[in-house]
């Protein structure tokens, strides 16, 4: 049986690497894959009357077709910052103005940016791994310190310490799952 204040450190890690496989999730998100998605806009931010507001709270995001995404505002005033925020997002998306609603075609993703785009899957994959493997570092020190520090048994250490690699393998394969996932979504033509 685990002591309280080790099984406290274990529940705090877990959540911690649960939220690093939210990351990724969120993240693969914005990675454009072979077909039209509205949370391809979630990252963006626009300048309204002065502060930074995320574009969904400006306006409507449909995907009405496989390759076609359209934004439609809710105050038409906003079109030049939307469509210029869109413009400068680095998603290299090339919108279409026409005074009511904002068409935004998506070209069809060429071998090469494909390719590209799996690769920095893989690199926020690798971000949500390492972050899962710092959790782990951080736990199992304090786990030492609360051994030390309240003279709790060597043995109670080791199946703490044992619980937390558990915790970290899963949710590494969940990651690598995601990152499956979207692989196969990516290079889906």
């Amino acid at each position: 049986m685990i002591p309280e204040d080790l099984q406290l450190i274990i529940d705090t890690t877990e959540e911690n690497m649960k939220e690093a496989v939210v990351f990724c999730k969120k993240e693969f998100s914005h990675i454009r894959a072979g077909k039209a998605s509205t949370a391809l806009l979630d990252g963006i931010k626009v300048n309204y009357y002065g502060s930074m507001t995320p574009l969904n709270q400006l306006a409507s995001i449909t995907a009405p077709e496989p390759r076609l995404l359209v934004v439609q505002p809710f105050d038409k005033s906003t079109m030049q910052d939307i469509e210029k925020a869109i413009m400068s997002s680095g998603l290299g998306l090339n919108p279409n103005n026409d005074g009511s609603i904002i068409r935004i075609p998506l070209p069809l993703l060429s071998e090469e940016r494909r390719v590209d785009l799996v690769k920095h899957a893989r690199e926020v994959a690798e971000k949500g791994r390492i972050s899962i493997r710092n959790y782990r570092r951080d736990a199992n020190d304090e786990i030492k310190k609360t051994v030390q520090s309240e003279s709790l048994p060597e043995d109670s250490r080791f199946e703490s310490e044992e619980e937390i690699q558990l915790l970290t393998d899963k949710y590494i394969k969940m990651i690598d799952a995601l990152l499956e996932v979207k692989e196969q979504d990516i290079m889906t033509v």
